[in-house]
């Protein structure tokens, strides 16, 4: 296996329409999957890398965790050393049925990622839209506006100028304490989407000013 540049820790929705924007860059990606049968054919269309979870880590400079929260806390805390990787949490601690959040205000998911995936640089992005406008910012008017947090300053801007790539208005939100507010923030973007009924075919953008 041809050693990736990254790693996408799941392949449903978010992980998906990830690669589909990163490959589209010319970024090398790989797939890790428990079961990497089931996505084969997804792998293929998408000239994608694939493997098991292991695999598709070993060697990745930048790893981002694409599954539901509770998965991503167990990768965290699988792999007995991250030797410094950049960890991206795209992820959201979501109730049952899209009630809400179990994590949040004096916490959040991207912090108690970050407790257990040890020798991790952990950055939150990629958790505040829609997965059709993760694989195609260019799809709606106005730039997707995509905030990034993270401790380490250097991996921080690794992932803000990682995102600028793939067409975001890539924000810099600070330490990753702030994931405190990305989080319920993305959880505004689902609430509109689906219980709002506003469809998922809009996201938060930065409107210049008029003068």
């Amino acid at each position: 296996m041809t050693t990736p540049h990254i790693a996408l820790i799941g392949a449903g929705n978010v992980g998906a329409a990830l690669a589909r924007n990163l490959v589209a860059r010319g970024e090398r990606v790989a797939f890790g999957v428990p079961d990497p049968d089931k996505y084969r054919d997804l792998a293929a269309s998408l000239g994608a890398q694939l493997g098991s979870v292991a695999e598709a880590i070993d060697g990745a400079a930048i790893v981002v965790l694409a599954v539901p929260y509770a998965a991503a806390l167990q990768v965290a805390a699988d792999i007995d050393d991250w030797q410094g990787r950049i960890l991206v949490d795209a992820t959201n601690p979501l109730a049952p049925g899209l009630a809400g959040l179990i994590v949040g205000t004096t916490d959040s998911a991207a912090e108690r990622i970050a407790a257990a995936a040890r020798n991790a640089r952990v950055v939150k992005a990629f958790n505040t839209t829609g997965a059709e406008n993760m694989a195609d910012p260019h799809r709606l008017a106005a730039p997707v506006f995509m905030p990034v947090a993270g401790d380490d300053a250097e991996a921080r801007a690794t992932v803000l100028a990682l995102a600028t790539r793939m067409g975001f208005d890539a924000v810099d939100a600070g330490p990753l304490r702030a994931a405190r507010y990305l989080e319920p923030f993305a959880m505004t973007w689902i609430h509109l989407a689906f219980a709002a009924g506003h469809g998922r075919d809009w996201a938060f953008s930065r409107a210049p000013l008029r003068g």
